[in-house]
């Protein structure tokens, strides 16, 4: 469904958004993007759905070039972006409809394809509700529901449930395995863990625009190689300074049975077989050493795991905001951040 080999993008003022990454999405497939915030995640989904042109590569969606068969390309794919596009004075129901309508569907098989969906997200409720009185969840729903109108052979989805609560989250998590099950091949960005690991098959992480690591959640988690130890060094009355913290590498490091050890916000993350029987002998290492102990946690592998791993840092971590194509056209212009 998806053939990218090669991929480069370069704004304006020089900022390499993507840096010749390579991969491809099977028909069917759930894929994923996992990455922080300017990873490249946005940028790669408008290329591959022509909302914005490459510097380099070749790219094929649905069997067509992005580049010579931009309009079959649009017309194979549905695209729910980060920012909702709705309008608060129509109602749900009309909404959909005028979605349909622009895809040159009749009027009679937009009305019928706006109830079928309404009724799949349980929102026939209010499907004559004005969409300005809806709730965060209920707006991406919607949103969701008009980029597939259409019934397109391939999704894409930039950060769908970011900012939902639980709640909203579960119910778009539900409705995307169920048009997934039934063929629909789709393609997400996040950056949350959970996410990722419930909904993908198969997924890419991306860092600083290039894939550092690409397979099923259980394979990338299995690269870790063990359990995490978690162990927070220091006290509140006194932090832990640098030279404490290289000692307890140290210390960690010469400990029998421990993979690796990291230093990340002020916390030891220690990667060992068994997590379990090895934190008490580590804390124990640790005390003899006359390094302070203030917690510690044992948890399995997770994606940021795999991350921090591949990267030294965690998905999480990454404080940088919005899309590197705003962030590279503003300093372009020479505005500053506001």
């Amino acid at each position: 469904m998806i053939e990218v080999s090669d991929l480069v993008k370069v704004y304006p003022g020089g900022t390499k958004a993507v840096s010749g990454i390579n991969f491809a999405v099977r028909e069917g497939e759930f894929f994923g993007f996992l990455g922080p915030n300017g990873a490249g995640k946005s940028t790669t989904l408008k290329i591959l759905s022509t909302l914005l042109k490459k510097t380099s590569g070749t790219v094929k969606v649905a069997g067509y070039d992005v580049d010579h068969d931009g309009m079959r390309v649009r017309q194979s794919i549905g695209f729910a972006m980060q920012e909702v596009g709705l309008d608060d004075l129509a109602t749900g129901k009309d909404f959909l409809v005028l979605q349909g309508l622009l895809y040159k569907l009749s009027e009679h098989e937009s009305k019928k394809r706006a109830n079928e969906l309404l009724e799949m997200m349980e929102l026939t409720y209010a499907a004559n509700r004005k969409v300005g009185t809806y709730s965060g969840g209920m707006r991406r729903r919607i949103d969701l529901l008009g980029a597939l109108i259409h019934r397109p052979k391939l999704l894409f989805l930039d950060e769908p449930t970011t900012g939902l609560d639980p709640q909203s989250r579960l119910a778009i998590w539900d409705y995307l395995k169920r048009i997934n099950k039934d063929g629909v091949t789709i393609v997400l960005t996040t950056q949350i863990m959970e996410e990722a690991d419930r909904l993908c098959e198969r997924l890419a992480i991306i860092d600083v625009g290039t894939i550092v690591a690409e397979g099923s959640p259980d394979m990338l988690k299995a690269q870790v190689g063990g359990d995490v130890v978690s162990i927070t060094i220091g006290t509140a009355a006194a932090h832990a300074t640098d030279e404490m913290k290289a000692k307890a590498k140290g210390i960690l490091t010469a400990r029998p049975g421990v993979i690796s050890a990291t230093e990340q916000n002020g916390a030891m993350l220690v990667t060992v077989k068994d997590g379990g029987s090895a934190a008490p002998d580590l804390m124990r290492s640790l005390i003899e050493g006359g390094i302070h102990v203030s917690n510690i946690a044992v948890s399995e592998p997770t994606l940021d795991d795999v991350f921090l791993k591949l990267t030294g840092k965690k998905i999480r971590s990454d404080s940088t905001g919005g899309d590197a194509m705003d962030s590279a056209m503003r300093a372009f212009m020479g505005l500053k951040k506001r």
